[in-house]
């Protein structure tokens, strides 16, 4: 226990109480099927990681024009609100709470998940890929549509409505998912927005769209239960900006206003760097945002309580570690090595195959 006191200290998280400082970070694993509705597949996997401290769920769309990835679950319905309850109370059974990940995927979709249209951006441009996996197979991206000012306010409100079904499924709270080139961070980003109106143009201006979201859901959740998530060193969904630092400076420091549960962000390099500067650390980050700070991508045990004993976070979300070690925080109290890292062939897979087949360290010796 001395070698990594700090990670599996407990921590008071605007007031929930956590028995450590290990989240599971929001893992998309494809398993809502065609309907998109969280099932009994879902409560066990969840519930086999109820280890954590704090477990975030997977992105979870806010309505069906956020959708952009096969079997990923939504909440903009009733049946999807209910699916979700059993999780939630199969969760908390176990003592553990459960934040939702709000989730839009913008250009990073495809127009046979819309009936046709083509997806919508902040602005028409292109995401530079190789294939998106889509309802009739792999496709080549398109040139999204460029969202009207006017619908702007309306999809704002799709965030707030989904909190509501989230509160009303149990959760304790949620996380705005404005990373990895989705549509907020396709707004917050000077790569993907071109745009001239108050949506775009300078850094306060292409921040206005996080802010609104921010506000429409802390009239559902109180603030210390909104949290929001950052990848500035990014380059997934073909991101990186050449004004990077600044932008996600001011967008830290904007944020500390908000009282947030907490910020989120992917400060490790592990899944893709864009190279434009030098990487934004934890440390930089913690000079702009003075509330609970959350580190991810590519952490250790040793490393993630490095970071907590030098102040430079208060929590440190795992992913991968967590598919193939459902019981991780006890494998960190204990001692006990990690399984090895599944084969991302059998991330999403659809079934339980990959999913909940995992044992725990006593089961498997």
């Amino acid at each position: 226990m001395a070698e990594n006191e700090q990670l599996l200290s407990g921590f008071d998280l605007g007031g929930i109480n956590l028995d450590s400082r290990v989240v599971m970070a929001p893992l998309t694993r494809a398993r809502a099927g065609v309907e998109r509705i969280p099932n009994g597949l879902m409560t066990e996997y969840y519930t086999q990681r109820a280890g954590a401290g704090l477990i975030i769920t997977e992105a979870t769309v806010v309505s069906q024009q956020g959708i952009g990835w096969l079997n990923s679950p939504g909440i903009y319905s009733d049946v999807q609100t209910e699916g979700w309850k059993q999780v939630v109370d199969s969760v908390h059974a176990k003592g553990t709470p459960i934040f939702l990940q709000l989730w839009h995927c913008g250009r990073a979709s495809h127009s046979s998940f819309h009936d046709g249209a083509p997806p919508v951006s902040a602005s028409a441009v292109k995401l530079n890929g190789e294939y998106i996996h889509t309802p009739t197979g792999k496709q080549s991206y398109e040139t999204p549509r460029a969202l009207a000012t006017d619908e702007v306010p309306g999809v704002v409100d799709d965030y707030r409505k989904a909190a509501q079904r989230a509160k009303a499924a149990g959760f304790d709270g949620v996380e705005i998912h404005s990373a990895n080139g989705y549509l907020i961070d396709q707004f917050l980003q000077s790569k993907t927005n071109q745009r001239n109106d108050l949506y775009g143009g300078g850094i306060e201006n292409r921040f206005r769209f996080l802010s609104e979201i921010v506000e429409a859901v802390q009239t559902v959740f109180p603030a210390n239960r909104v949290g929001a998530r950052l990848s500035p060193n990014g380059n997934f969904n073909d991101m990186g900006s050449i004004d990077f630092r600044e932008t996600f400076r001011y967008a830290m420091s904007r944020l500390n206003d908000y009282g947030l549960a907490y910020l989120h962000v992917v400060d490790g390099l592990a899944f893709g760097f864009h190279e434009l500067g030098e990487p934004m650390t934890l440390a930089e980050s913690r000079e702009f945002f003075k509330g609970p700070l959350m580190g991810n991508c590519g952490y250790t045990m040793e490393s993630a309580n490095a970071a907590i004993k030098e102040g430079q976070a208060d929590l440190i979300a795992f992913g991968r570690p967590f598919i193939s070690n459902p019981d991780l925080v006890e494998r960190f109290r204990n001692g006990w090595p990690l399984a090895p890292e599944a084969e991302m062939s059998a991330w999403y897979s659809f079934d339980a195959e990959g999913y909940v087949d995992f044992p725990a360290y006593q089961q498997a010796s």
